[in-house]
């Protein structure tokens, strides 16, 4: 794969994948990946913002996105953008708001081609972390443990549910 960036983050390194207008996507890439500098300056700003979040997850992400996907997968992609920092939804919370069925957010959360800045990961099973990069177990669950943590949201370490309650004193 082509990156226009490859960052150090706390959790791996991430692949950024750009054009001239626009982020097409984060990759996780293996942790023994090398950084490499961005490109371009659209990869540098998408690096920056990327930077900020990890000191400060209250950041708002500014950088222009271009997502391709099926209707059905942009409506779950917006509907993640609207879960708060500090909160998750589950995933048939998410489809009962979209009138649509459980496992189809999940595939769409699968599919979603720019992680953090479309929160995937605030997206969890009714009883449970649920899955992410489309793993159920493993590092991809580690690296969702480790956003949520971040941004403030109790994970129970017997069940790993992550209370999907407004946490207080965490706001947009």
């Amino acid at each position: 794969m082509n990156y226009q960036a490859q960052l150090f983050v706390p959790f791996g390194v991430l692949g950024i994948r750009c054009d001239d207008r626009a982020l097409l996507g984060i990759d996780f890439l293996s942790a023994t990946a090398k950084p490499q500098r961005a490109t371009g300056a659209l990869a540098e700003a998408v690096c920056e913002q990327l930077l900020r979040y990890i000191d400060n997850p209250d950041v708002q992400f500014s950088v222009p996105l271009n997502t391709s996907g099926t209707q059905h997968q942009q409506k779950v992609w917006q509907a993640m953008c609207n879960i708060p920092r500090g909160e998750t939804r589950s995933y048939g919370e998410l489809a009962a708001e979209l009138k649509s069925a459980a496992q189809a957010v999940g595939q769409a959360c699968g599919a979603n081609p720019i992680p953090i800045i479309i929160p995937c990961h605030r997206v969890v099973g009714k009883a449970g972390l649920g899955g992410f990069m489309r793993h159920a177990v493993g590092s991809p669950l580690d690296i969702k443990r480790w956003l949520l943590a971040h941004e403030g949201v109790k994970l129970t370490s017997a069940s790993e549910s992550a209370d999907s309650r407004r946490l207080p004193g965490y706001c947009r």
